[in-house]
């Protein structure tokens, strides 16, 4: 598979979402099983939170990577309202238990809240320093947020991009591209909602003997720079997933992708899930 420098790492640029995991005892065996299977494909990158579940889905993970963590590039995120100083290093302890390992590849900042950015980073420099985090970076943030955090360290940017949600592209996505921070896609299906009953993206699926979602995957990994995070549990998702990587899209598709969601001719408010 494919891959690109993340935090200092070569990553796939296709990983493993866990929005939804955790939040019933009934699936954790089966979600268990499709992370793990995950990593055996190659999509090594796992990304979680603590609010997803809260919490729930961040034992899953740990579950999951037991005697795997070697072989697996960890992201994870603290709420806003645990973004002070304190609060940080405290979610932090409770996520790396959660999770069972001792360090956390990527930490991110989940979305703006009320405290002052410059206090998160210095948390999140201290959990550097102290070997809890190898790097940090940050969620939801559009292009202000990032000139206003001005942190030259910032690893990523992890926001909703898909061809249903395709503001981005019109300052954010090229800057991260300029800077060479990479963005990390979630929701890059859509929500396997709408987007995936499209008939331009159905009849673009057609044409290359592939389905809709992975058209919507290649579609968003047609971007320089970035790494999209769908979740999948069924086996064969995820091997359609990992076959979506060396996708490529005709042009005459992607025309087609256009004139169904039309590419940000201004600047529009970012996106959120």
């Amino acid at each position: 598979m494919r891959t690109l420098e993340l935090a200092g790492e070569q990553v796939p640029v296709i990983g493993q979402g866990t929005w939804r995991m955790g939040e019933e005892a009934s699936r954790r065996r089966a979600e268990v099983a499709a992370l793990r299977q995950g990593i055996e494909l190659g999509l090594r990158l796992i990304d979680t939170a603590e609010m997803y579940g809260e919490g729930g889905a961040e034992v899953v993970v740990g579950q999951a990577i037991a005697g795997l963590r070697e072989q697996v590039f960890l992201v994870s995120k603290v709420y806003p309202h645990n973004a002070s100083h304190s609060g940080v290093a405290a979610a932090c302890e409770r996520s790396l238990k959660r999770m069972q390992v001792d360090c956390i590849d990527l930490y991110l900042l989940h979305w703006r809240g009320q405290y002052p950015l410059a206090e998160t980073v210095e948390a999140f420099e201290r959990l550097r320093e102290q070997g809890k985090i190898k790097r940090w970076g940050v969620s939801n943030f559009d292009l202000e947020d990032l000139h206003e955090l001005d942190a030259p360290v910032c690893a990523s940017n992890q926001v909703l991009y898909n061809p249903e949600a395709r503001g981005i592209e019109f300052d954010l996505l090229p800057w991260q591209q300029h800077q060479g921070m990479p963005l990390m896609a979630y929701c890059p299906l859509g929500q396997a909602g709408s987007l995936l009953r499209n008939p331009i993206l159905r009849e673009v699926a057609e044409r290359h003997a592939v389905t809709p979602a992975q058209v919507a995957l290649a579609w968003v990994l047609r971007q320089p720079g970035v790494i999209a995070i769908p979740k999948a549990v069924e086996p064969t998702h995820l091997r359609l997933n990992v076959e979506a990587a060396a996708l490529q899209l005709s042009p005459a598709c992607l025309d087609l992708i256009d004139t169904a969601y039309p590419a940000p001719t201004r600047k529009r408010y970012l996106q959120m899930v």
